[in-house]
């Protein structure tokens, strides 16, 4: 694709994440105008809504997959590759804040989540065997902090910057929040 068609095709895919997530009953008129295209260059690209949900879910998913690979999950200290991924992982939340639970229809993508699920699962499993977290957590335990924790940072306190979020995401699972 021509440069100009690459930087498009990420205005209409982000700002269709962010429309979307504002209102899952956005249309595509709405998100090729806010993106700064003309809706017959996003309906060239995406013959319904449902396409261009999809290519955004498998937007995120890659850049979701990149803080994944970049943080080094498996051969970073723990606590590096803990900031990394949760540095990273804000950042991707803030550009693409529309909602990965709900992929039962497309598997693909739904099997992709799974995948970067089972990575954090892995890594956080990894942590506990190191002693850096506590090994007696229930299952998934710590990986459903992590999650909700990125999110806490990513969209409910905007003030934060992705590194200081990551900071106090790593001093809450490490530490905890006791005095």
């Amino acid at each position: 694709m021509r440069a100009d068609a690459v930087r498009n095709l990420d205005a209409v895919l982000q700002t269709g994440a962010r429309l979307l997530h504002q209102d899952p009953a956005t249309s595509i008129a709405t998100i090729a105008a806010q993106a700064g295209v003309d809706r017959r260059t996003v309906y060239r690209r995406f013959v319904d809504r449902e396409t261009l949900v999809a290519a955004i879910h498998r937007a995120k998913l890659d850049a979701c997959q990149e803080v994944v690979d970049q943080a080094r999950l498996n051969e970073a200290p723990v606590p590096i590759a803990l900031h990394r991924y949760a540095e990273g992982i804000i950042d991707v939340s803030r550009r693409w804040p529309i909602d990965l639970s709900r992929l039962q229809d497309d598997e693909e993508s739904a099997l992709r989540l799974h995948e970067l699920i089972g990575c954090l699962d892995a890594f956080m499993d990894r942590a506990a065997h190191e002693g850096v977290i506590r090994s007696d957590l229930p299952h998934r335990w710590a990986r459903s902090q992590l999650i909700h924790l990125t999110n806490l940072a990513a969209h409910e306190m905007p003030e934060l910057t992705p590194a200081q979020g990551a900071d106090l995401i790593v001093q809450s699972l490490l530490e905890g929040i006791g005095a």
